[in-house]
């Protein structure tokens, strides 16, 4: 807990930095310096209130976190492109007449952002073609994870989504948690539920969302509702328990949030392998990427998990890895004879931008070495 109030007072403080910064920019266009008179109280306070008023808009067309993500994108850009620019005047030991690194940043700065936007709303097929020698025949499995409900799709939408992984005809297909959010509704909840029925071999596990942060006189439905719905449709939910579909083990682990914040137990994977047959194929869903060296030690043969979005922003897509709360962030990864692949999620939580990744689909093909 205390890493996370450090995390909140530092992007707080980063905010209030990027807002001065951006304002004191701003008040260098040829423009405000003409409407101003080159009046130094004017120019903050009109630059200020460009800044600011644009950053309420934004906050109340999205929501403040999307706004702060814009805040701060244009002041780091710009601060790089005055350093650009600083540096090319030194050069030339001449200053350019006009504010040209200000207009660079704002260019530079709105691509980037409607780039972010374009890549958190759009859905990519990511693929990955994996060996094993264990004697299986060819296996396809789709992978999906963080869909939060209701964010970037409605229920029609992942129907719609499922329907191009349905053309993949894969074997099965495995949601790695954060199936709805606080803001999915009972109707959706129950729409997105039923579009899984036309899907084959489905299995779940939860995430750290799933359950609801509020309670379930929130969003009007509890967890025990969501299983209940997902089974209706033929979904196994897999909650510390395993199930064996034609010589393959598919484990499905209780989120890391079991014990770290709702004070339950979740099993070992010494626990969860103990009793299997380890010349059988053996796949792990857990949703967070947070134990890969148990994991790897157990070993199982192939992992699968979302929860960190692919590190969402540039140039902070490694934060999580940083501070010790995943062991990956994004993509596929081999420790001993384990595989672990990490989505960065078919669609988003609270932030609409991914300047560091893309929203994606997964399909694992997984073949016996030759």
């Amino acid at each position: 807990m205390t890493m996370w109030i450090i995390i909140m007072w530092s992007a707080l403080c980063l905010t209030a930095a990027a807002l001065v910064y951006v304002s004191t920019r701003v008040c260098r266009f040829k423009q405000i310096k003409k409407i101003t008179e080159e009046n130094e109280k004017k120019k903050a306070l009109i630059g200020g209130g460009i800044v600011l008023g644009a950053f309420l808009i934004i906050g109340f067309l999205i929501n403040f976190m999307n706004a702060i993500v814009c805040v701060v994108y244009f002041a780091l850009i710009w601060l790089i492109c005055d350093f650009i620019f600083m540096i090319i005047e030194k050069i030339r030991k001449v200053c350019f007449s006009r504010y040209y690194s200000g207009g660079l940043a704002l260019i530079i700065s709105i691509a980037a952002l409607c780039f972010g936007w374009y890549n958190d709303h759009h859905v990519w097929k990511t693929e990955y073609n994996l060996t094993t020698t264990k004697n299986i025949e060819p296996l396809k499995i789709a992978l999906i994870a963080d869909s939060h409900l209701g964010t970037t799709f409605d229920a029609e939408g992942f129907k719609a989504h499922l329907a191009e992984i349905k053309k993949q005809n894969p074997d099965m297909l495995i949601i790695a948690g954060d199936f709805v959010d606080d803001g999915t509704t009972r109707e959706e909840m129950f729409k997105a539920a039923d579009a899984l029925k036309e899907m084959k071999n489905v299995y779940f596990v939860f995430g750290n969302h799933d359950n609801g942060y509020y309670g379930p006189e929130y969003r009007g439905f509890s967890g025990m509702d969501l299983i209940w719905a997902l089974e209706q449709n033929n979904v196994k939910v897999l909650l510390d328990e395993e199930k064996e579909k034609n010589g393959i083990y598919i484990i499905g682990r209780k989120d890391f949030s079991f014990e770290k914040e709702l004070g339950g137990h979740r099993k070992s994977m010494q626990e969860l392998t103990a009793e299997l047959d380890k010349n059988k194929y053996m796949i792990v869903a857990d949703h967070q990427p947070a134990d890969y060296d148990n994991q790897a030690q157990s070993g199982v043969d192939l992992v699968v998990s979302g929860h960190t979005h692919g590190g969402q922003l540039f140039p902070f897509n490694q934060v999580g890895k940083w501070i010790g709360a995943n062991d990956r962030i994004y993509g596929h990864e081999r420790r001993k004879a384990t595989d672990f692949i990490v989505t960065s999620g078919i669609s988003d939580w609270a932030i609409k931008f991914k300047t560091g990744t893309k929203s994606e689909y997964v399909i694992i093909n997984i073949r016996k070495e030759e």
